[in-house]
């Protein structure tokens, strides 16, 4: 009588061969980590950028319209080191460019700097706010670049902002109405 021996179940061919499209499949996937992460590092600060260059345009937008004898509340309760409180009326009698500093929680940092001057350590973000000239008695156009990080982007001499070295920037154009 014959034997018949059925055998079930994968060569070790098979296996090898299966392990290898598995493995060449995951090394894909594993390899677009990298570019996945920049992405989205890129992305959560652009959108950081966007919320200083909010905050500086509602300022810009909110500070002349100050009915007479009320203060400016930009820094809150006073707890918050700012001084966005000196720009009132700036706009009016400067050329030069203003610029900010903002950490990477988007609060404001160190003091109104109009050229190349000391940038507090915690700076992630500039902005340099151009008055374009000339300011009318009703209306005034500012140019608003947000530059990050904040040390990739220094202050040229003339208020500007080198952004060859800079990760990423926004610029931004506000009209505001007096």
């Amino acid at each position: 009588m014959k034997s018949r021996s059925c055998h079930y179940g994968f060569s070790l061919v098979e296996v090898t061969l299966a392990l290898g499209i598995t493995s060449f499949c995951l090394l894909a996937v594993l390899g677009l980590l990298p570019s996945g992460t920049k992405i989205s590092r890129d992305a959560t600060q652009s959108t950081k950028a966007n919320l200083v260059a909010a905050q500086v345009m509602n300022f810009l937008r909110s500070d002349v319209r100050l009915p007479p004898g009320q203060a400016n509340k930009v820094c809150g309760d006073g707890t918050q080191n700012c001084s966005w409180a000196n720009l009132h009326g700036h706009w009016a009698q400067v050329a030069q460019p203003d610029n900010l500093y903002f950490t990477n929680e988007v609060k404001q940092t160190g003091n109104v700097v109009n050229g190349p001057g000391s940038m507090p350590a915690d700076a992630a973000f500039v902005v340099n706010m151009k008055y374009l000239q000339p300011p009318t008695v009703t209306t005034s156009i500012a140019r608003i670049t947000v530059a990050w990080p904040a040390a990739a982007a220094p202050v040229l001499a003339n208020g500007d902002l080198n952004l060859t070295n800079a990760a990423g920037s926004l610029e931004f154009f506000v009209t505001v109405n007096r």
